[in-house]
């Protein structure tokens, strides 16, 4: 959201990010490659982006907090490849104050 339902936004602290590089477990790899034989969901490799995004919100938190922030609006998530078997998950936004 840009906005905080019945609050009124009264200071942009700037913008905020919380960071993690996973590199993927060989288990859920090895799971993957025998998935994609017969189709399905790749419940491993579901379950460590679901962490890896999780552990980015929080550092994103912790790092608005550190600012005084009272919210983050307009927060995202990325996402890319860093190598062969690892993967960035960045979460990102606006840190604010509200009244």
């Amino acid at each position: 959201m840009n906005d905080v339902p019945g609050r009124q936004i009264t200071g942009v602290l700037g913008e905020v990010t919380g960071l993690t590089v996973r590199s993927r477990n060989a288990g859920a790899q090895f799971g993957a490659g025998l998935k994609s034989i017969v189709g399905g969901e790749l419940g491993g490799l579901t379950k460590q982006l679901m962490q890896s995004r999780e552990e980015a919100k929080q550092r994103l938190v912790d790092a608005a907090t550190a600012l005084g922030a009272d919210a983050v609006i307009a927060m995202r998530f990325d996402a890319s490849e860093v190598g062969p078997n690892a993967q960035e998950v960045v979460a990102y936004g606006t840190a604010v104050t509200l009244a």
